[in-house]
């Protein structure tokens, strides 16, 4: 590089100034729009609220029309309009910051955690998506190792690692409903639970109690993690093709168990799913049945307690999805058929037309 002159180099300083001039005007300006946007923000949130109140009126005031039998056509259309326009402000209301939940309000204080723009919010939702899976052949081959290997501290770094794991999990998970993913119920409390149990796992004194449980814990996992693996690829696929047809919301995404959406390829997946909800059954049994143990500590009974209570949630909330989307299914197929015959119907007639 050739050496420059003072002179070049003092105008290189004085051109970086008008260059710093309008970064600095430019600033302003970001600023400036910053402000006005915390207050749209506000009057949007503030109309949304008012809109939501006076059409919870206009329902009650349906309702009292409808026990008083003054049911009408304009009334039904009514309802109708009502009904888009909860979907409407529902769609508006994901465009506006949320405030955080409780559980992020312990965890991350008044932090605002709201994504506003829309390719970010993906980003976010694909960053968890590969997290879940890089953890989960991580887990795999950490419990294939303890299998082979009987190390206390590698055993103890792999549960802490389940421990971060879930609990790492009910964040990201709490931040992605803030940004309107509809993860809600079980699932959400699944991991909750799980991260209680990994945590009990882990204070769990090295005893002849453990040593029981140890072997059939790690075979547990090996197949958990594969399993989940098995979900993500199985889930990510049908996601992406339900959200090319627009069936499904953008911020959809991969969790453990059985969902309403998933009923494509379902003989699949299902029977691996219910294999996993039997081995948390039979973990509860075994671990009671160590509970009785001269070395058994509280930790036992507890997570025998805890693992019955995954197995419950899981199996019940999965079998009642099923009877439901079977319901759905036929109601969508004979939606289809009458679809199918008006316009087979629209066509003849507009055939008819064009013809005279």
């Amino acid at each position: 590089m050739k050496s420059k002159s003072a002179n070049s180099t003092l105008q290189d300083w004085n051109d970086l100034g008008v260059e710093f001039k309008e970064l600095e005007a430019l600033n302003r300006d970001y600023q400036a729009k910053l402000e006005s946007v915390g207050e749209l923000q506000s009057k949007c949130l503030k109309e949304l609220n008012h809109q939501r109140y006076r059409m919870s009126q206009i329902s009650k005031s349906i309702h009292m029309l409808r026990k008083k039998d003054q049911s009408s056509a304009a009334l039904d259309d009514l309802e109708k309009d009502v009904l888009k326009r909860k979907a409407l402000l529902f769609n508006i209301e994901q465009t506006l910051p949320k405030q955080n939940g409780m559980y992020l309000k312990i965890i991350l204080g008044n932090v605002n955690v709201s994504i506003l723009n829309k390719n970010d919010k993906f980003k976010y939702k694909d960053e968890y998506e590969k997290f879940k899976l890089v953890l989960s052949v991580i887990g795999f081959v950490l419990a294939v190792i303890n299998l082979k290997t009987n190390f206390r501290p590698l055993e103890l770094s792999y549960i802490f690692l389940l421990v971060w794991y879930y609990c790492t999990l009910t964040i990201r998970e709490s931040i992605l409903k803030v940004n309107g993913s509809r993860i809600k119920g079980w699932w959400r409390l699944h991991h909750f639970i799980s991260t209680v149990a990994a945590g009990i796992l882990l204070i769990w004194p090295d005893t002849e109690a453990w040593a029981l449980f140890r072997d059939q814990f790690m075979w547990f996992n090996a197949y958990i993690s594969t399993v989940q693996y098995l979900q993500f690829r199985y889930q990510q696929g049908v996601l992406y093709r339900l959200k090319a047809l627009g069936e499904r919301h953008n911020m959809d995404i991969t969790i453990e168990g059985f969902h309403s959406w998933m009923w494509r390829g379902l003989s699949f997946l299902l029977p691996f799913l219910f294999l996993g909800y039997m081995f948390q059954l039979y973990n509860a049994y075994m671990l009671w049945t160590i509970s009785y143990h001269h070395t058994a500590t509280w930790h036992v009974s507890v997570l025998s307690a805890t693992f019955l209570v995954l197995f419950l949630g899981n199996i019940i909330t999965t079998c009642m999805v099923i009877p439901q989307k079977l319901q759905e299914r036929m109601l969508l197929r004979y939606r289809l058929m009458s679809q199918r015959l008006s316009w087979a119907k629209n066509l003849n007639q507009h055939g008819e037309d064009k013809h005279e």
